[in-house]
């Protein structure tokens, strides 16, 4: 009996921002526009304020208003002095006109200047396989995403800004010039890569970023990035609005993620969101679309940075994030609990266990997790979280790091024991995505043979697949390390012509 297939996905991850001509000149509207006159005062950089606008009506000139942005943290935040609203009052041709400004701190303070300044644009050149066709490559496209400094001369993005690149080129807030980066290190699982600039001159002047502890709910919380509708830096702030194991919309793991409402668009991913103290407490990465659902976005918190930082330092390369290599089942139903002599409401069921996984020598089916690593298990599948929250348990075995040992309490047929297993990370029948970019294949008597992947699933579309074949990609286990579904993706054969000449033809399996 097949499964049922799993439902789509909506989480999607945060798309970089395509690069298009630059959009025409926003007309004139009948009410007032505000436009912007360069400023006489100059700033100690040379430049004209930024601060002072002024408002033009009917080609009169009004009296201006300074626009100042809130202080107290990044973009923007809290309230500033606290004094009363200025107010001003001009008649000019029969038009009454009346400013409100707040009396808040300057944009212009240099401790946001510190903060914004670590953040860069980043411009990819991307050439995607074609998975249909091995042997060729698709179209060449660009894309703009953001990244920010993490010291050591390194930047921090997000992986699916840098996938199947061709070139990298990087630009500081401020600046003209682009530099080149290159990929260090590519965690796709959690959607994480980072970059190297050689050029000194990159790095001359900068501050790196500070990473902060995980935020609370209702924690306020800006987004800082290069995002579609302008070339500059923006600033969106928003709370804190939940705290859970997430699935990774351009992974393969569902690690923890943090849920905001600020707003996230393309070319954001990749960008720090920052706390009110200007620590930086994670990474943009993804949003949730949905006619039900709005501002809903989530942020990579540090917690999975620093794994993937400290999985580095530790390895010279990303290894990934482990797992137990098990399939788990809730225990919430009593009878359930009872015919498998769990005395108490605790634990959950080992369906399967993965072949080629370490657990496999220590864990079969039917048996009962109950802790880790000392840590109890609860019949929903959850763990302890700080004080008063609970967690799924996934989120236990993603703070381990490849080759570690964990130590698991069991109950087998009534016996409690304690067992221990290495955590390696899980090798997919039907990986997710291809290492080194490019797909293999062969070509035997006009056949084309390659391995099944998730990316050639989505390009020649499920329903082309059948659903035998797709139900082996979702639910089948490796047997043995390195093994593969290998398909017939095409079919040549030779023709000929009425003048003699042989011509191959070809057609899609």
């Amino acid at each position: 009996m097949l499964l049922p297939l799993p439902p789509r996905r909506r989480l999607r991850a945060a798309p970089p921002a395509r690069l298009t001509p630059r959009h025409a000149p926003l007309r004139r509207g009948a009410l007032l526009p505000f436009v912007h006159r360069p400023c006489p005062r100059e700033t100690g950089r040379g430049a004209a304020c930024l601060t002072c606008w002024e408002l033009v009506w009917s080609g009169s000139q009004v009296e201006g208003a300074s626009k100042k942005r809130r202080g107290g943290g990044i973009g923007g935040g809290g309230g500033g002095g606290g004094g009363s609203l200025a107010s001003s009052t001009r008649k000019d041709k029969g038009l009454s006109i009346d400013f409100k400004e707040s009396q808040v701190a300057d944009f212009e303070d240099l401790e946001e200047d510190k903060f914004l300044n670590a953040v860069v644009k980043v411009y990819c050149t991307h050439i995607r396989p074609d998975y249909g066709l091995p042997w060729q490559k698709q179209r060449q496209h660009s894309s703009t995403g953001s990244a920010f400094m993490i010291g050591d001369n390194k930047l921090l993005t997000n992986a699916h800004c840098v996938e199947h690149d061709t070139q990298i080129k990087v630009k500081r807030r401020g600046d003209d010039k682009k530099y080149v980066a290159k990929v260090l290190a590519r965690g796709t699982e959690c959607d994480l890569a980072m970059l190297s600039v050689e050029n000194e001159e990159f790095w001359r002047g900068t501050e790196p970023l500070q990473l902060g502890r995980l935020p609370c709910l209702q924690d306020s919380v800006t987004v800082v990035g290069y995002p579609l509708g302008g070339d500059t830096i923006s600033v969106t702030k928003g709370v804190v609005s939940r705290i859970e194991v997430t699935p990774y919309a351009h992974g393969t793991s569902d690690l923890l993620g943090v849920q905001i409402d600020a707003a996230i668009n393309a070319g954001n991913s990749g960008g720090p969101a920052f706390n009110e103290q200007g620590e930086c407490i994670g990474v943009a990465f993804q949003v949730f679309r949905s006619d039900e659902a709005e501002n809903i976005g989530y942020v990579i918190p540090t917690t999975v940075v620093s794994h993937f930082l400290n999985d580095y330092r530790k390895n010279g390369k990303y290894t990934g994030f482990p797992c137990l290599g098990v399939l788990l089942q809730k225990l919430e139903n009593p009878a359930l609990r009872e015919s498998l002599k769990v005395p108490s409401s605790e634990g959950v069921l080992v369906r399967r266990v993965e072949p080629t996984a370490p657990a496999s020598s220590v864990l079969r089916k039917g048996d009962v997790i109950t802790s880790f690593d000392g840590v109890s298990v609860g019949c929903e599948g959850t763990v302890p979280f700080r004080s008063t929250e609970r967690i799924a348990f996934r989120y236990l075995t993603s703070q381990k790091y490849a080759g570690d040992v964990a130590q698991l309490g069991i109950i087998r047929e009534g016996n409690v024991m304690k067992v221990q297993t290495i955590l390696h990370p899980r090798k997919h029948l039907v990986p997710f995505n291809v290492d080194g970019g490019q797909p293999s294949y062969l070509i035997v008597a006009g056949l084309v043979f390659t391995p099944l992947t998730e990316p050639f699933i989505e390009e020649e579309c499920e329903d082309t697949l059948g659903l035998k074949l797709l139900a082996k990609a979702r639910y089948s286990l490796s047997t043995f390390e390195g093994e593969q579904i290998v398909i017939v993706s095409q079919r040549y054969w030779r023709t000929m012509s009425t003048s003699g000449m042989s011509t191959w033809a070809i057609n899609k399996s």
